[in-house]
């Protein structure tokens, strides 16, 4: 998935995480993550991150997100969310059939 434009979902509300995707110049993601609960779940929520855009196929984009104590859940939809706006897509795929 290619990343063109900027991307946004979710909110500043508790239990929620809001994730911003744009564009970059070259290979890599980006990433900084701003979090209330970063000593303990930071590596966590960054996996998540990370792991949803690979799943993804994306390759190359700047990731801003700030968690307001987010599930994995929540984490990995909004990420898609993001990423499916930032690409232009409109084909979802929201979970993996076996």
């Amino acid at each position: 998935m290619q990343i063109v434009t900027k991307g946004v979902a979710g909110t500043m509300e508790s239990s929620d995480i809001s994730v911003r995707i744009e564009p970059r110049e070259g290979e890599g993601i980006t990433l900084t993550l701003t979090s209330a609960v970063m000593q303990q779940f930071g590596k966590q929520i960054e996996a998540v991150i990370r792991g949803t855009l690979a799943s993804l196929g994306v390759t190359s984009a700047v990731v801003d997100a700030v968690d307001k104590g987010a599930l994995d859940c929540t984490v990995e939809a909004r990420v898609k969310t993001a990423a499916y706006r930032a690409a232009k897509c409109e084909a979802y795929v929201w979970e993996n059939r076996k």
